[in-house]
């Protein structure tokens, strides 16, 4: 038995620091059901080369063992559609500009009120309250800000971004993480 059979994860994210957590529930037995745009998906279905078939090699990495299913959270029948699943989830994962889910009408409150033992992570670069929260947080402008690429590239040049995702990787790791111990404290 995985560690995490039996649970249910409603995926909302995109990118990289979201899918990675899910993914990693994923990994431990959770049962992933990713919530796509309607028309388009994820958009890193189509961040290739390299690709398999008709998607990203990118998107294939950081999404397996999830189910997919399109959904338009803006129309009243998809936001129905999302609440009634949620009703029924173990945990909700989500990493739109904080204000989103508001808007929407899916936030941690409204979910909460249909279940009250849902576990919901909404990650974000600056949190949900503070002054740079509606700025972007990709990978590189965190790298920058935190100073790790300080430390690379060569002597008397401009920093170099790591080769790697480093803090979309670690925020993925972090949130996946804050899950399986707040299912365990639940």
């Amino acid at each position: 038995m995985n560690a995490l059979e039996g649970v249910r994860v409603l995926d909302l994210t995109r990118a990289l620091a979201g899918p990675y957590c899910s993914m990693m529930l994923g990994d431990y037995g959770a049962e992933v059901i990713k919530i796509e745009m309607p028309g388009t998906g994820d958009d890193t279905r189509s961040w290739a080369p390299p690709s398999i078939g008709d998607e990203s090699a990118y998107f294939l990495s950081i999404n397996r063992n999830k189910r997919s299913m399109t959904l338009n959270l803006r129309h009243p029948a998809g936001k129905k559609v999302f609440l009634e699943l949620a009703a029924d989830a173990d945990v909700v994962v989500e990493n739109f500009t904080p204000g989103v889910v508001d808007r929407l009408g899916i936030s941690y409150e409204t979910v909460k009120a249909l279940n009250r033992g849902i576990v919901y992570a909404s990650i974000s670069g600056f949190g949900q309250t503070g002054p740079y929260r509606t700025r972007s947080a990709y990978d590189q402008v965190m790298q920058g800000i935190g100073g790790i690429m300080s430390l690379t590239g060569e002597p008397g040049r401009l920093p170099v971004k790591m080769g790697i995702a480093l803090t979309d990787i670690g925020a993925g790791m972090m949130a996946a993480y804050a899950v399986t111990t707040t299912l365990f404290h639940r």
